[in-house]
């Protein structure tokens, strides 16, 4: 028997060639079993090949869960990155997709730069860095997470408020799986995917096969609604002067280079008093200063301890 678990994941990490020379060397006739969160692309490709007349199980519901709300956002490409900046400086867990591992790279340099607490995760990254990046999320030492969808595949962090696309992805099951990561076990969340001109048709063709309806809006920054699909108060970390703002870089044999803390001061832009939507408090926006320890290190090793040590 020849078992191949996370047949998408080998795929996304560029594992296929290593992963048939294996399969070349197993029993034709030996009984094989495949599991994979899609079956596209190269994975399509070792179904064909290695797998005589197979039966497909499937475990994951066909469509998006329907209770989770769903704001496709038309932006300019030059209003991309504000829009952005505004929905991860919200309270709250934020997951950002980005479609390559430079991408995710860059999205998490701009958001740094930004004052947003964002740290990546790809497969560029050494296993400890991605552990100790996913651990600072899950803590909240870190309240963004820059992933590519290697992070759509087994990883579950609690409490995940918000799902953005800021690269739509390229078919609608990856859709649905990068939605997957919000409103979890019972909880809350919403989804949104920005959008420019030349990506809107895809986008809509997307949603069509992913079977969600969702709410279409032309915006610039400061619009109200980011407001409402966000609510809460805007937080922004100085990021520190003269220093490289890029957490956690792999640099070799699974090592990772890791930027300093921010400076303590930390601006915010406060908002009154209002309801609690997702864990996220709505009201009237202000702007002020407030001062006090930064939270955010890039790259820390901060976690939640369990009993018996072991941190999450």
């Amino acid at each position: 028997m020849t078992v191949l678990d996370e047949a998408d994941h080998m795929a996304d990490l560029g594992f296929l060639p290593a992963v048939r020379r294996l399969l070349d060397q197993t029993p034709r006739r030996g009984q094989r079993l495949l599991f994979s969160a899609t079956l596209d692309a190269g994975v399509d490709i070792l179904v064909r090949r290695y797998l005589t007349d197979p039966v497909t199980h499937s475990v994951d519901a066909a469509r998006a869960p329907v209770a989770v709300p769903h704001h496709m956002l038309h932006v300019e490409h030059r209003d991309r990155l504000t829009v952005l900046v505004d929905l991860a400086a919200a309270p709250g867990r934020t997951l950002v997709f980005a479609r390559t591992k430079r991408r995710a790279k860059t999205l998490t340099r701009q958001l740094v730069e930004a004052g947003v607490p964002a740290i990546e995760l790809h497969g560029n990254l050494g296993q400890s860095a991605r552990s100790r990046n996913l651990t600072a999320f899950a803590a909240g030492s870190a309240t963004t997470l820059v992933a590519t969808d290697i992070a759509a595949r087994g990883i579950h962090v609690d409490d995940v408020a918000l799902v953005v696309h800021a690269d739509p992805p390229a078919e609608y099951k990856a859709y649905l799986h990068r939605s997957g990561r919000t409103a979890r076990a019972g909880a809350t969340g919403t989804v949104v995917t920005l959008m420019t001109d030349d990506q809107v048709d895809g986008v809509r063709h997307l949603a069509r096969q992913a079977g969600i309806a969702p709410t279409t809006t032309r915006l610039r920054p400061g619009h109200p609604l980011l407001d409402q699909i966000a609510p809460g108060p805007r937080t922004l970390v100085t990021p520190p002067a003269g220093e490289p703002s890029e957490p956690a870089r792999a640099t070799g044999r699974g090592r990772s280079r890791t930027s300093a803390a921010p400076d303590p001061r930390r601006k915010t832009r406060s908002q009154g008093t209002g309801s609690t939507r997702g864990g996220r408090q709505a009201g009237t926006p202000a702007t002020r200063q407030v001062s006090g320890a930064a939270a955010f290190s890039a790259g820390s090793r901060v976690g939640a301890t369990r009993r018996g040590g072991r941190s999450r």
